[in-house]
């Protein structure tokens, strides 16, 4: 009997200078997500943030989709699965989905581990939304259900015009995740947050431009160099006024006040003042070139991160 071939990894880790590149890695599943795939989302970022000389992210998907959903057939399976399903087209009464054949209430997994599945989709995206690192999403095909959670979680959004978009739980009889329902407003605004959320119809990228949610359109095949590129000019930024700037934009997506924000500014400023890249950045415009910023030692990391804690904390 001959050995079994070990299944491939369900994301990919690859270093591209100062960017980390991960890649989804189920392409014969358009990258439907699993627990495994959460999971290894969650350790790239991890490894990314510990690296030395890593200062930008950029997750993409293998293959010709970003990624279609949570993976229906593994529900079926009884693993654990919850969620929008993956959605690839219209589906006969056969292959399950909608209208016929999907998996019903005896076959689904047990509430604690649909729970388990809940808790681990909503703290892999979180993990993106909170990551120190700039994330930037290469939306290289269709983004739809978690994977546009996934999308929206990041801090800029590249997508392939041919992409299509949508947000379908409402009309698979399911519910969104990953805080699609905060991260969709602050990017869209209510009134079309309601009509994607509540219709769940298909958009195009240049629709979704138009309504703040991407940030970058490409041609075909140019969405992770586009991406990259992106990524390049975050990671020649200063690492610590980036991570101040993302701390300052997500108190301000979270409704705080005016005095709050200038608050947090002053604290920023404050923090910046007499660092190395403040003196580099200062150095570098007197004698017109570009800056050459150093990492944050690993004390001023501990310092960030329970900063960072402490705000969360606060947080209702």
């Amino acid at each position: 009997m001959e050995p079994s071939t070990p299944a491939p990894p369900p994301l990919l880790w690859d270093r591209r200078g100062p960017v980390a590149l991960l890649i989804l890695n189920r392409p014969h599943r358009l990258n439907a997500v699993t627990p495994e795939m959460y999971r290894a989302l969650m350790a790239g970022e991890d490894r990314a943030r510990r690296e030395s000389g890593i200062r930008a992210l950029v997750i993409t998907g293998a293959g010709r989709a970003f990624c279609v959903g949570a993976d229906l057939k593994e529900h079926g399976r009884g693993s654990e699965g919850a969620g929008a399903p993956e959605e690839t087209g219209p589906r006969s009464s056969e292959e399950g989905g909608p209208g016929g054949g999907g998996p019903t209430a005896r076959q689904t997994p047990e509430r604690e581990t649909h729970k388990r599945y809940v808790h681990l989709a909503q703290e892999a995206n979180r993990t993106l939304q909170r990551s120190p690192l700039p994330v930037v999403a290469a939306v290289n095909g269709h983004a739809i259900g978690a994977g546009l959670e996934l999308a929206l979680s990041a801090d800029l959004i590249v997508v392939n015009r041919r992409a299509r978009l949508r947000l379908p739980e409402a009309a698979l009889g399911t519910f969104v995740g990953g805080g699609v329902g905060w991260t969709l407003p602050r990017r869209v605004g209510l009134a079309r947050a309601r009509e994607l959320l509540l219709l769940g119809e298909f958009f195009t990228p240049e629709e979704a431009q138009t309504m703040g949610m991407v940030n970058r359109i490409t041609s075909p095949d140019q969405a992770v160099t586009e991406a990259l590129a992106l990524a390049r000019t975050l990671a020649s930024r200063s690492a610590r006024s980036l991570r101040l700037m993302k701390e300052l934009l997500r108190e301000a997506a979270g409704g705080a006040t005016l005095d709050r924000i200038m608050e947090i500014e002053a604290e920023g400023l404050l923090a910046c003042m007499g660092t190395p890249d403040w003196e580099e950045g200062l150095r570098a415009f007197a004698e017109g070139r570009r800056p050459n910023f150093s990492e944050p030692s690993e004390g001023e990391e501990r310092g960030r991160e329970e900063s960072r804690r402490r705000v969360e904390n606060r947080s209702p």
